[in-house]
């Protein structure tokens, strides 16, 4: 009678040299993807500061009052912020799931790591140039330095501005881990040669 065959797992196949070098990789593997979740959370903490500090930001005086709904680039940098924050604690969340790693997933943290991070840098950079104008002023338009007037209410602005950069540099990195992850693990696609076209000879 022919003995029954009994399946064996990976691990039985494996000589001790393989096992143990599949142990440190599941290793290495597990340290990255605790790293990165770490990293995905640091700007959600960042984004909900600059968010709160720009949206508490308003001052009143004897030349008037001003908020940071008044101006658009502010709003702007309030709306990105909120965007960030939930965007970083549901990918971290994603990102510290023990799961293989696909192509469509490794495609989709790609495409939204570079949107968040061009979206938090636009934010960043029209604030910083509202900023610059209201420490500043501007002769050639008649816009005055308001800043002399709404201290308070421009270091509250700059420092939201600042917490965004922050923000920025962390996305800068996570863009740059996405892209090894998707490069390195999946090949570009394919481009199959055009067919049907027929190239003429050139004859001497």
């Amino acid at each position: 009678m022919l003995a029954e065959k009994r399946a064996t797992s990976p691990m039985e196949v494996m000589g001790p040299r393989d096992e143990k070098e599949y142990e440190e990789e599941g290793s290495v593997s597990s340290a990255m993807r605790t790293a990165e979740t770490l990293l995905r959370l640091v700007p959600v903490g960042l984004c909900v500061a600059a968010l709160v500090v720009m949206l508490k930001n308003s001052q009143t005086n004897d030349f008037g009052s001003i908020s940071y709904s008044d101006l658009g680039a502010f709003r702007y940098l309030v709306h990105a912020n909120g965007i960030c924050a939930g965007y970083s604690l549901l990918s971290a969340i994603i990102v510290a799931m023990p799961r293989p790693s696909t192509m469509s997933s490794a495609w989709t943290f790609f495409f939204l790591d570079q949107v968040l991070t061009y979206a938090i840098l636009a934010a960043g950079a029209v604030s910083l140039e509202l900023l610059f104008l209201a420490y500043k002023g501007d002769a050639v338009v008649t816009w005055s330095a308001a800043c002399g007037s709404f201290g308070g209410f421009c270091l509250k602005a700059t420092a939201s501005v600042v917490i965004t950069f922050v923000v920025v540099a962390c996305y800068a990195v996570l863009s740059l881990i996405s892209s090894y992850k998707l490069f390195s693990k999946f090949d570009a696609p394919a481009v199959n040669p055009t067919k049907g076209i027929d190239l003429a000879a050139f004859q001497g």
